[in-house]
């Protein structure tokens, strides 16, 4: 046939119409003829789909047995086995138990006595002036008051009458509404030298405060309240410091003087020194910077006494130091003089009916009781019995996730290489003529049901209660079998699975990281062969391409040649029809 280069291009399109000069459907002949020779190709591909299902099936397998790998791992950390737990015989404690690995297991009685707490420092109430320096209080406004808490806008009643008060107004304007309110009967003044306000009846009535519709707290901020006489006081002084405010302008009864022209000033805390700045700080940043520094103390302002406090972080009859020069903060806090303070007391306790032991914390560990890996923490004043054995339930727990990964592994097997035959027809599956993973199945079951020689009462799965099926799958048959080697026979369990190299958890994970790094091998083999597969596809598809084009090119050529005898033959019969006519 001739080639491309015989046909003019003109022609050449024509002639892709198959048969359109010989009447041979040439094109689906080509067809045929490719698909023949596409035969080796479809064969690769089949190869290579089986290859890809198999590096499928066993990077799914090799998923469940790196499952295995970890259970089996985990059973043999020897911490798993001598892991304990410590329980409270007293229906209801409050006392928190911890017992760490290799605690001695038993029954320790526990008799605490005397609790510890913190030693304290609480400064001198009222440590602030009063509202106002005189009794005039129109001044005063709700907003502006520096009580403890802040004074609402709403209504409070008094007498049964309902007043009404806004924050804007003063506490004069409030006065005034409280004579009005009941007639003038009842008056409100301020001392300023007691701090207080008196609600005095000129009939000397019952005067009664409050109504459950009450929506402002301004009686709860002004501390009064009913004492079924005609006369009420304030039950506390009403002054109160503004902690955000500088030291300068917080209201402080007791001037700070220890400072340099700046105002800055210092003192120390069990031996910390803590500085501050009466033009820039305030209550609440002194209070911060104590409690953020390292003299283990906690520093506190109580708003309705009006009062410091200082107390230790940790608890005992510790100490506590504080100095600064006179005139300085602490002193202005009523915290060096004035003051109160509160010893810490140490924890009382025995064991066993022992002599009393002395703790400084109420976390009673080995340090304070002597048994090594027991920890009570104690928040009340009773007996109580604390029991320490084996953590079964943790074993457990990891025991029955190794049953289930080993039955997974077994399952995976089981069904990737199974062979049915159904009205004679076999099916495979696409592991089943992989002889290696079927040994793994059986290597498994032998390991799984075998005993270790040379152990105590628990050699194999059995003496543990667990059994297995026909199918080979494991389960605990015999809960209480279990329960009882795990807590009477911890130390043979514990043998049985972590003696290195021999014990079981040791040889099942030795042999399933083998098979996990075949299946890896095996993966990686299959991917080399799938991707030399790829080059041979690429060079057969080459191929026919080539073969394509030249039996294109050959059948147009026989198409141009066809089409020209044609035209030939009709060119003489016209002549000769001409000549003889």
């Amino acid at each position: 046939m001739k080639g491309w280069g015989s046909v003019p291009a003109p022609l050449m399109a024509t002639m892709q119409l198959s048969g359109l000069a010989s009447g041979l459907d040439w094109k689906s002949l080509v067809d045929q003829l490719m698909d023949i020779e596409r035969a080796p190709i479809d064969r690769i591909e089949r190869e290579q789909l089986v290859n890809t299902q198999q590096s499928n099936a066993l990077k799914d397998l090799n998923t469940r047995l790196a499952t295995l790998q970890t259970a089996s791992t985990t059973l043999s950390d020897q911490s798993l086995f001598s892991g304990r737990t410590a329980a409270s015989g007293t229906t209801g404690s409050t006392w928190n138990l911890a017992a760490t690995s290799g605690t001695a297991a038993g029954s320790y009685a526990f008799n605490v006595t005397q609790l510890a707490t913190k030693a304290r420092r609480e400064g001198a109430a009222d440590i602030t002036s009063g509202l106002n320096t005189t009794a005039d209080v129109s001044g005063l406004t709700l907003a502006t008051l520096r009580t403890a808490s802040i004074p609402t806008a709403g209504t409070f009643t008094i007498n049964g009458t309902a007043v009404t008060v806004a924050t804007t107004d003063s506490l004069d304007t409030v006065f005034a509404a409280i004579a009005t309110a009941t007639g003038n009967d009842v008056t409100a003044s301020y001392d300023p030298l007691t701090d207080r306000i008196t609600l005095d009846s000129a009939t000397d009535a019952e005067i009664v405060l409050g109504a459950a519709n009450d929506t402002s707290n301004l009686l709860a901020v002004l501390k009064l309240a009913n004492n079924g006489t005609g006369t009420l006081t304030s039950h506390g002084t009403l002054g109160s410091a503004r902690t955000n405010s500088t030291f300068a302008t917080a209201g402080l009864r007791t001037a700070i003087t220890a400072v340099d022209g700046t105002g800055a000033g210092s003192f120390t805390l069990n031996g910390v020194n803590v500085a501050y700045n009466v033009n820039t700080d305030s209550i609440s940043t002194v209070v911060k910077r104590i409690n953020a520094s390292g003299a283990g103390v906690t520093a506190s302002y109580d708003a309705v006494n009006d009062r410091m406090t200082l107390a230790n972080n940790t608890t005992g009859d510790l100490g506590m130091t504080v100095s600064e020069s006179a005139g300085g903060l602490l002193g202005a806090l009523g915290l060096t003089s004035g003051h109160t303070v509160v010893r810490g007391e140490n924890a009382e306790f025995s064991v066993n009916n022992g002599g009393t032991i002395i703790s400084t914390s109420n976390t009673l560990d080995a340090t304070a009781h002597g048994i090594t890996g027991l920890t009570v923490t104690a928040d009340s004043t009773t007996a109580e019995t604390i029991t320490v054995g084996a953590d079964t339930a943790k074993m457990k727990e990891k025991i029955d996730a190794f049953i289930t990964a080993f039955n997974a592994v077994g399952l995976f097997i089981d069904e990737k290489t199974r062979v049915t035959s159904t009205n004679g027809k076999v099916t495979t599956n696409v592991l089943t003529n992989n002889r290696e993973v079927q040994a793994w199945q059986r290597d498994l079951r032998s390991l799984g049901f075998s005993a270790i020689a040379g152990l105590g009462a628990v050699d194999r799965l059995d003496d543990l209660g667990i059994v297995t099926d026909r199918d080979g799958r494991l389960s605990v048959g015999d809960t209480t079998k279990l329960e009882a080697a795990l807590t009477d026979s911890a130390a043979d369990v514990e043998a049985f699975f972590t003696t290195a190299t021999t014990g079981f958890a040791a040889k099942f994970k030795t042999r399933v990281t083998a098979m996990i790094d075949s299946g890896d091998g095996v993966q990686e083999r299959l991917a080399a062969t799938n991707s030399t597969l790829d080059r041979q596809i690429a060079d057969l598809e080459r191929r026919l391409v080539q073969q394509r084009e030249l039996l294109t090119s050959g059948f147009i050529a026989m198409e141009s040649a066809q089409s020209q005898i044609q035209q030939q033959s009709s060119a003489i019969a016209n002549a000769f029809g001409t000549s003889s006519s």
